[in-house]
């Protein structure tokens, strides 16, 4: 199977316009831009063909080129990062077997979380789509709890069926559950991580669906999929170790940074 990773960024964010360009200091006290790091993260998989960033952006192209990746102009128009990567797919001549979209906002994302998607695509031949998610532990649902309380977009869940398939996901956190567990404990809650592997037929049907009102509610665009009955597998992954967090705000720099420190990332 020939996999392209596309790496989706836009300059233009609502939420925090510039993002990719935000520099992330790492152990060693290097400063490296958002998309800098993403890059770095998709390069580390193996198996993988071709690694793109798709922007529609000058600034990011620029930062791109000084860094030695790989860039695909899109359209403006793209709503998320779904029909980016379906555009640039198309660009690229659209013969890929998997696609996978690794959103920019992720750096932190392991090598095996997108190995372990591509791997599921390829066990499960009636999945259109493949996505992570990670049992959160205590110390997890904690700070998913604590985002809420203040107001704060954090991480996203996701609920499946005996089969993996997914029933749902949200920025609430769901299933609801009022028991309160210890930082190492595990939790019937799973954190949804933004990394998606499609095929291509399901990846070029994507633009041409209006989005659902789910989608439009929650802000996310994987619910387009379900709400016309595409098959979304989840795949669980282990963390080994590893701490993960995406940057959706700027408070979540330092998070981040800090995660960073800890695991002796550059």
């Amino acid at each position: 199977m020939s996999v392209l990773v596309v790496i989706p960024a836009r300059y233009a964010s609502s939420r925090y316009p510039g993002k990719p360009l935000a520099m992330l200091t790492g152990a060693t006290g290097t400063a490296r831009s958002l998309i800098e790091r993403s890059w770095e993260a998709a390069c580390r998989v193996t198996g993988v063909d071709r690694v793109v960033v798709a922007t529609d952006d000058d600034r990011i192209r620029a930062a791109c080129d000084r860094f030695g990746a790989e860039v695909v102009m899109t359209s403006p128009d793209c709503a998320n990062g779904t029909e980016r990567c379906a555009e640039a797919h198309a660009a690229l001549g659209g013969d890929h077997d998997v696609v996978v979209n690794l959103q920019g906002d992720a750096p932190l994302t392991p090598a095996w979380f997108v190995e372990e998607l591509v791997a599921g695509l390829r066990a499960d031949t009636g999945a259109d789509v493949a996505t992570p998610v990670l049992r959160c532990d205590g110390a997890a649902l904690s700070g998913f709890r604590e985002d809420r309380r203040h107001g704060r977009v954090g991480g996203t869940t996701a609920v499946f069926d005996r089969n993996r398939r997914a029933l749902y996901f949200s920025k609430e956190v769901i299933p609801y559950t009022a028991d309160v567990y210890g930082p190492e404990a595990p939790t019937p809650v799973f954190h949804h991580v933004g990394v998606y592997a499609y095929r291509p037929a399901a990846l070029a049907g994507y633009p041409e669906w209006a989005p659902g009102p789910l989608e439009a509610l929650e802000g996310l665009e994987q619910l387009r999929f379900l709400e016309r009955g595409q098959t979304v597998l989840c795949v669980e992954v282990e963390a080994r170790g590893r701490q993960f967090w995406e940057l959706n705000n700027p408070e979540d720099i330092g998070r981040i940074e800090d995660m960073m420190a800890g695991m002796n990332m550059p």
